[in-house]
């Protein structure tokens, strides 16, 4: 049985696959701060968790799998951080107290902007020290495209594998990208659809599609212009309604409306049983869009992302060639 700790565990992706997967795995612990998102996953999983701070926690187990908080990481941010980036190193405290014991790997993931310069050194202090508790680092951007979601959703992933071997990105099993009719709802299907088309001056003018090419030219410079979802979308994020967005949608009658909430949770790679039991624990209030059910998607971790990492190492055939690989032991 397979022990994984979710520290900033958000919605819990990585167990969203492991029980989609059918893999044993018990959970040591869930850790996340805030209090929606621990009511989101207590509504996909038995056990009731309650919320609670990563500072001051200790536990062991096989998989410790973190993604911090990534607000100052992303571009808009770069300038402003609140000291959220450095709770990645958090990590490394608990890892220390847990003596001489230690998770066989650790996997952290966020936006690609904790590579960019002004947060480099935050991430390069992370490698040095998971490296002095023994560790070996492998890291890579990662796109939710090449794990078959129709998402432009990079991340950074870092695997840490206890001792010398090399976590092999190379080895990820990829998967053909879905058509976005598989996650797309029909104009008919969309309950009170009034309330996603857009209708904001702000956001029609930034619509690509309803810009001349010489519009396009004068505002390059300004703002991104917003593009109408056709086979692939944008990243996903906390709100539809901003611009860079993941995209609109062109209605049947010549319209533009937001992706809805269901939609969002789709091309984040979770089940509409998942946001069925979302929507029973935060209804959504007559004419209104759904703001936390966005928000709790936008900050989740792409289910087949981690779901590739973590079959692969599972699987045990994970390290680079000049490594030998070792199998973890999956005890049922």
């Amino acid at each position: 049985m397979i022990k994984i700790l979710e520290l900033f565990g958000g919605i819990g992706a990585p167990r969203k696959h492991l029980k989609r997967a059918g893999i044993p795995h018990k959970l040591v612990d869930y850790v996340e701060w805030k209090d929606n998102r621990v009511r989101a996953y207590n509504a996909m999983h038995p056990y009731k968790h309650n919320p609670q701070d990563i500072r001051g926690w200790n536990l062991k187990p096989d998989i410790l799998i973190h993604g911090s908080p990534c607000q100052d990481n992303s571009a808009a941010n770069l300038n402003d951080d609140k000291g959220r980036s450095k709770l990645m190193l958090e990590t490394i405290r608990i890892i220390k107290e847990m003596g001489e014991w230690r998770p066989k790997f650790v996997i952290w993931e966020n936006v690609r902007g904790a590579l960019f310069k002004a947060k480099r050194p935050i991430f390069d202090e992370y490698l040095r020290e998971i490296e002095l508790l023994g560790y070996t680092n492998s890291y890579e951007v990662l796109n939710a495209m090449d794990f078959g979601i129709p998402q432009t959703c990079e991340r950074v992933f870092c695997v840490s594998v206890l001792g010398n071997e090399v976590f092999d990105f190379s080895k990820l099993q990829h998967k053909p990208l879905r058509p976005m009719s598989d996650f797309q709802q029909l104009d008919s299907e969309i309950e009170d659809i009034e309330k996603y088309v857009v209708e904001i001056p702000s956001m029609l003018n930034r619509i690509k599609d309803l810009a001349t090419p010489a519009e396009i030219e004068i505002n390059k410079s300004k703002f991104r212009y917003i593009e109408t979802i056709v086979d692939v979308c944008n990243t996903i994020t906390e709100h539809p309604d901003r611009c860079p967005s993941a995209g609109v949608f062109k209605m049947s009658d010549g319209r533009f409306r937001y992706p809805t909430e269901r939609e969002w949770w789709r091309l984040m790679d979770f089940d509409d049983e998942d946001f069925d039991l979302m929507l029973e624990e935060f209804p959504t209030k007559p004419g209104k869009r759904n703001a936390t059910l966005y928000a709790l998607a936008g900050n989740s971790i792409v289910v087949s992302q981690i779901g590739a990492i973590l079959d692969l190492l599972l699987d045990g055939n994970y390290a680079k060639k000049e490594t030998e690989p070792v199998q973890l032991e999956l005890i049922c």
